[in-house]
């Protein structure tokens, strides 16, 4: 879809969406970058391209469809051969009983594209427009699975080749390597994968995904195409390709169903060869909200009021793989202000945020977070992120700005938000200071989020109430209507859309629980589960608690105290979630203790 400059100001004076200011702006930035306005006012958040087709589909007087690709039956998709389907951005996505078309286009102004379709299908054709990512992503519905892509790629090489030196001609941009790399990471990307494992094995090369936080097993490839994959790889990522002994970090970007994606690279030696893991971020996803990424209720409130106070710190806390940097990325996407100087120093760095200034530690150049917090200090920032506090004198320099009139936001690695602050006692901080600088602590962990298309409900049983309730420590909480109690309030701070849950029970019994489909559906790709939700406490250092630091209280002893003053432990918040159907039961357990 291609709207006109002028056509996209129309649509934006008639949304009443920008300012004459802002506008202004626009055309200025127009003229500087050479960009179509259409692209920059999607760039720039003004509106999102669903709610600019929606404009211009009102404009031209055609319906507005939304596409879900994995919706439409392949032998409907293939009744528009797809060599026209990519040419013309067509797609056939239903037929009437009357044997009519229903077909959606990203441009229905396209004369030549209709009388094409009206001659192929016949006249009976119902056009429709659709947003330019729903059409890429509908188009590669025509492609098969992972396993026969590779197969044909792979069949199409020299089968005869047996050595494992690679070749100039297999490093080619439209040699069948390059070919299975880019199938590889599309295939990630559609299956919504965070990360990509390429390990060698002694007679074949495995191919995992890392998908809702669990690896899973997609393909095995022959052992001859390991060192011509790492190089490709490598090539991309601008890295050595004849350096085989030591541990190589890249990165690249690649454009799949009309999103740009990093691919954040490591090659690490191992027994076999080079294993290669690869972390997919979408450059183009905006920052989650609070109540998206699962906050609510006192927690939310808690986290919000710290994150606006002019100075001091927020820590956050988990092990890897909890989110800790989406949460950052969204505290840091909701402060990026123009007037707002945000400096951070991160190992690595993951999220690109426009506006904010982004530096990559660097051992070798003596870049350390205490040398680069340093240097923050005298860029006069007025928000300062630090990936990790891994020292001593990290954590000095951290709590010295947060002193001096700067608000910073760091993490640390232990297991609950109470634990945190003994652990900077332990880093040789003193109390009077961490009780003055710490606004809250957020500690987190990611559950697998229940399809909702076809997870189950069930009715537990009272064995397994009773030990529900034995491990997660209701009595001490309150009991079961406590949890009631909070289930209600968790749907009136909107945490989940209407619909999305049932309520258990208004009693102080639980009746009613949820389970993943074993089965699963073609929404969930047959798992049961579809994303991921965060499980989190949030611990306010109130005046009491203050004085408990001060006084060099046990973890155990502020826990307790958090608690009473409303703190919601992770492990409730979580089972609130399920309660919601959320998540379940299973999953609160598996990533909050050392059993599960």
């Amino acid at each position: 879809m291609r709207i006109s400059d002028s056509l996209v100001e129309q649509l934006l004076k008639k949304s009443s969406k920008v300012s004459d200011e802002q506008l202004a702006n626009l055309k200025t930035q127009e003229a500087s970058e050479k960009k179509p306005l259409q692209d920059l006012v999607i760039k720039d958040s003004i509106l999102t391209e669903a709610e600019l087709t929606k404009l211009y589909a009102e404009e031209i007087d055609v319906p507005l469809v939304e596409l879900k690709p994995r919706d439409i039956s392949k032998d409907v998709l293939k009744t528009l051969p797809e060599r026209i389907a990519r040419q013309y951005r067509a797609i056939v996505f239903g037929i009437e009983k009357d044997k009519s078309y229903d077909v959606a286009m990203e441009d229905p102004d396209d004369i030549q594209a209709l009388n094409f379709l009206g001659k192929q299908l016949g006249n009976s054709v119902h056009v429709s427009i659709a947003p330019a990512s729903q059409i890429a992503a509908a188009l590669d519905q025509y492609r098969g699975n992972i396993s026969s892509e590779l197969t044909k790629v792979i069949t199409s090489s020299d089968e005869d080749e047996t050595s494992e030196e690679v070749d100039e001609s297999e490093l080619a941009e439209d040699s069948p390597i390059a070919q299975t790399v880019n199938i590889l990471i599309e295939a990630a990307v559609q299956s919504g994968a965070s990360d990509i494992h390429i390990e060698p094995r002694e007679d074949f090369v495995v191919i995992r995904y890392r998908v809702d936080g669990l690896l899973r097993e997609v393909n095995k490839l022959p052992r001859k195409l390991l060192n011509p994959l790492v190089s490709r790889i490598k090539i991309l990522s601008n890295l050595k390709i004849d350096e085989h002994r030591a541990p190589q970090d890249g990165r690249f970007k690649v454009l799949v169903v009309g999103q740009h994606y990093a691919l954040r690279v490591s090659v690490l030696p191992v027994v076999d060869g080079e294993k290669v893991v690869m972390r997919i971020l979408n450059e183009g996803s905006n920052a989650a909200s609070f109540s998206e990424l699962g906050f609510w209720g006192q927690a939310k409130v808690d986290l919000s009021h710290a994150i606006t106070q002019p100075h001091g710190m927020v820590l956050v806390t988990g092990p890897t793989g909890s989110g800790k940097s989406t949460t950052l990325f969204s505290i840091l996407s909701m402060l990026n202000q123009p007037g707002v100087n945000i400096s951070t120093i991160e190992d690595p760095v993951e999220y690109r945020i426009q506006g904010v200034n982004q530096t990559q530690v660097n051992p070798v150049a003596n870049m350390t977070f205490a040398n680069g917090l340093r240097a923050l200090l005298r860029q006069d920032p007025n928000v300062i992120m630090v990936g990790e506090v891994r020292d001593g004198e990290t954590a000095e320099l951290g709590v010295q700005a947060a002193l001096t009139g700067h608000l910073v936001f760091t993490t640390l690695h232990t297991n609950d938000a109470a634990t945190c602050l003994p652990r900077l006692l332990d880093m040789g901080i003193e109390p009077f200071l961490i009780a003055s600088t710490v606004r809250v602590v957020v500690a987190q962990r990611l559950v697998r989020r229940l399809c909702n298309k076809c997870r189950i409900s069930y009715e537990p049983t009272s064995e397994e109430i009773r030990n529900i309730a034995k491990t997660l420590e209701l009595e001490k909480a309150g009991g079961m209507s406590k949890m009631h109690e909070l289930e209600l309030a968790a749907r009136k701070d909107n945490l989940i859309n209407d619909g999305e849950g049932s309520a258990s029970s208004t009693s102080s019994n639980i009746t009613r629980l949820f389970k993943a489909n074993e089965d699963g559906c073609d929404v969930c790709n047959h798992t049961g589960f579809k994303g991921r939700i965060g499980i989190y406490e949030v611990l306010e250092n109130n005046e009491g608690i203050q004085q408990m630091i001060i006084g060099g209280s046990t973890s155990e002893t502020i826990e307790a105290a958090a608690i009473k003053a409303g703190m919601l432990p992770m492990q409730l918040d979580g089972f609130i979630k399920a309660l919601l159907g959320m998540t379940t039961i299973e999953e609160i357990l598996r990533v909050t203790t050392t059993e599960g």
